[in-house]
């Protein structure tokens, strides 16, 4: 007889991990565990990556160790299912992952934070393997969950991964496929919104679709920065919403919305027209906190911001280019220089605006994340300090 525990085991002592950790608090959640179980909606050959300090990925194959493979199942992990838009091998460890299990943790946390109510109607974003589509039906209630995936492929699987659990697809919970930006004006309104991707800009859309009142949750997840949970209030007027940054958010990106640093100028470029020396320690803009980061998004959402420091000679250096790639600015520094060169080009100084935001930042006190917040309204989005 297998000393292995058993599915009821693994679910127990998942349940039990989650609590200690914090991120479920709920009896709701506690129960679904047991209720929705995560091995209907893993694939046989998966990509397991342990959410843990000091956790090694690896592939999942149920069929050569069907015992690791449920483990991993009921671990804290995330689970890759699909790798460059489904034309990769999930179980390589390579490519660009584009659909997965979340680790529970991080989904539960955001579960928590939506707090749907038996009988409310919730749209979701991004169905993915369907997990959470069928953890909200299972609260809400049958015929309650409306939930938008864009691949079609994924969408279908995520079908066969409901019934499996025991749902019934347009019944119990309703598929649809297509541009999750866009929402689901014809079913609109939803007393809440379970966003399940990366999001940089907040669709207008989905605050159209949500009753005033209501609750939308998402990864937000910026072009300089950590993602970071966002809970958005709809306000009376039906057109606007206010939310605050909660904690560490990272997951693959609404796909209408992926971004990627441009290629910049070689450094011997004639473009480089801006070309000068701070006394600003560039590591300062990357090493002094998530709150200067947020300010700098606020100041310059659109520029992306990337670093490499060279230890062989501790030259640090940092780039910086709008999402376009049209300006573009490198800033670089050597272990206990007095300055740093500076090279830049385009219609935008971008380093100027750079250094501009860290001395607003250090005027206000070196507010965290705590003290920002978001609005949304038709006009697009905008971050703010203390109060909207």
């Amino acid at each position: 007889m297998s000393n292995r525990p058993s599915s009821d085991e693994l679910v127990d002592r998942l349940v039990v991990q989650l609590v200690r950790h914090g991120s479920l608090g709920s009896e709701c959640w506690r129960a679904m565990f047991h209720a929705v179980r995560r091995e209907h909606f893993v694939p046989e050959r998966a990509w397991c990556i342990p959410d843990t300090v000091g956790g090694v990925p690896f592939a999942m194959d149920r069929e050569a160790d069907p015992e690791r493979w449920l483990e991993a199942v009921y671990s804290d992990s995330a689970i890759i299912t699909q790798v460059d838009d489904g034309d990769g091998d999930p179980t390589g460890g390579t490519g660009r992952p584009s659909s997965s299990l979340s680790a529970p943790a991080v989904a539960v946390e955001f579960l928590e934070l939506l707090a749907p109510e038996p009988g409310e109607r919730v749209l979701e974003i991004g169905t993915g393997t369907g997990w959470t589509a069928g953890a909200l039906a299972h609260r809400t209630g049958a015929g309650t969950v409306t939930s938008i995936e864009v691949d079609s492929v994924v969408a279908a699987q995520a079908a066969a991964n409901l019934t499996a659990a025991g749902f019934v697809p347009e019944v119990d919970v309703r598929l649809v496929v297509g541009d999750g930006a866009a929402g689901d004006a014809e079913h609109a309104p939803y007393d809440r919104v379970h966003v399940a991707c990366g999001v940089t800009a907040v669709p207008h859309a989905w605050i159209e679709q949500t009753r005033p009142g209501g609750v939308i949750v998402l990864p937000w997840m910026p072009e300089h920065g950590d993602g970071r949970q966002v809970r958005l209030v709809v306000q009376a007027d039906g057109q606007t919403a206010h939310g605050r940054f909660g904690g560490l958010a990272s997951y693959m990106m609404l796909r209408g919305q992926r971004t990627r640093m441009p290629d910049l100028e070689p450094d011997d470029s004639d473009r480089w027209v801006g070309r000068s020396r701070t006394r600003t320690d560039p590591r300062a803009l990357v090493w002094d906190g998530s709150g200067q980061d947020l300010m700098v998004t606020a100041v310059m959402p659109d520029v992306i911001i990337g670093k490499r420091l060279d230890m062989r000679d501790g030259t640090f250096r940092l780039e910086l280019a709008t999402v376009d790639g049209t300006s573009q600015a490198v800033v670089e520094s050597r272990w206990g220089g007095a300055s740093a060169r500076v090279l830049q080009l385009g219609d935008r100084s971008l380093w100027d605006e750079a250094e501009a935001a860290r001395a607003r930042w250090l005027d206000a006190g070196r507010p965290d994340v705590a003290c920002y917040g978001i609005t949304v309204d038709a006009g697009g989005q905008r971050l703010w300090l203390d109060e909207p």
